[in-house]
């Protein structure tokens, strides 16, 4: 999630995943994705899609496009992408890396680097800037979260493992109420932490982990953004509405392949993010002047 400067528009980019592939009963389609981007001029009420990133293809052929992190210095915007070559039919077994990507209008990118972590299986970077300057990455690696910190967006160094709790995927970090916070991702809802320096991370609950009863927010939340307005914090996530919780998964199914993005607001009581995933949020939600201090 992403304001546009220019256009005055809140920007959604995401893993396009190609749910009509032919129904080969394989993980193919979870890959050669694209991200696509959705855009919002009302303050979250609706969304209008608005095709793929454009450029980030460096080289030839059909490659794999995974959960994008996008940030603004005010000036440029940055991308961490996820990206694996080719289309695999397995999830394991491949290479992983991420992809700093530039843009001054949100539409085309530059590549920058890939960046080097330590690991060949790194993905689901999020970035957030340190108190003290510069900025500070997590990331997906051997099942659990890294970091790495930079000082200014394109050199990055490998600090090592962040949190351990679980296995897990897809942090996102973000400050509400006085603390800092992560959510991953842990395939049975989000996994809650809470830190005061962003170095030491206590675990909570989880929330999104039980269905929700609006359309198609069904079965567990799966891998967040979070949009902070005020005291409240905008949850977007994406569930398989099609999918029973507990059955197996049937990958040439549409059903199965499914998803849905959802949004749902947290807040911070007596020391702890709750979540009600039921309630009813009325539009607009998002400012619809950007994001405010």
């Amino acid at each position: 999630m992403i304001w546009n400067r220019a256009k005055r528009e809140w920007w959604m980019f995401y893993t396009n995943r190609r749910a009509w592939s032919p129904p080969i009963d394989d993980v193919s389609w979870v890959h050669g994705t694209d991200i696509g981007i959705a855009i919002s001029r009302d303050g979250g009420t609706s969304w209008l899609y608005r095709g793929i990133a454009r450029g980030l293809g460096i080289e030839p052929g059909r490659h794999t496009y995974w959960a994008p992190e996008v940030l603004d210095d005010g000036e440029t915007y940055h991308m961490y992408v996820s990206v694996l070559e080719g289309v695999p039919t397995r999830w394991e077994g491949h290479d992983a890396t991420i992809r700093h990507y530039t843009s001054g209008d949100l539409v085309d990118w530059r590549f920058e680097s890939a960046l080097e972590l330590g690991s060949p299986d790194v993905i689901d970077a999020c970035v957030f800037p340190l108190p003290e300057g510069g900025f500070r990455m997590w990331f997906k690696d051997r099942g659990h979260t890294y970091a790495a910190d930079s000082p200014d967006l394109y050199r990055w160094q490998a600090k090592g493992p962040a949190v351990e709790i679980s296995v897990h995927e897809g942090p996102n970090v973000f400050a509400l109420g006085g603390a800092y916070w992560m959510l991953v991702d842990e395939w049975a809802g989000l996994r809650v932490l809470r830190s005061d320096d962003l170095e030491t991370w206590h675990a909570q609950g989880r929330i999104l982990d039980v269905s929700g009863n609006r359309e198609d927010d069904r079965g567990y939340g799966l891998h967040a953004d979070v949009v902070v307005v005020g005291d409240d914090a905008y949850v977007f996530y994406f569930t398989h509405p099609g999918r029973e919780p507990g059955q197996p998964v049937r990958d040439d199914l549409f059903e199965h392949r499914r998803s849905s993005v959802q949004v749902a607001r947290a807040r911070v009581i007596e020391g702890r993010l709750v979540c009600d995933r039921d309630a009813v949020l009325a539009g607009p939600f998002l400012p619809t002047d950007g994001p405010r201090p």
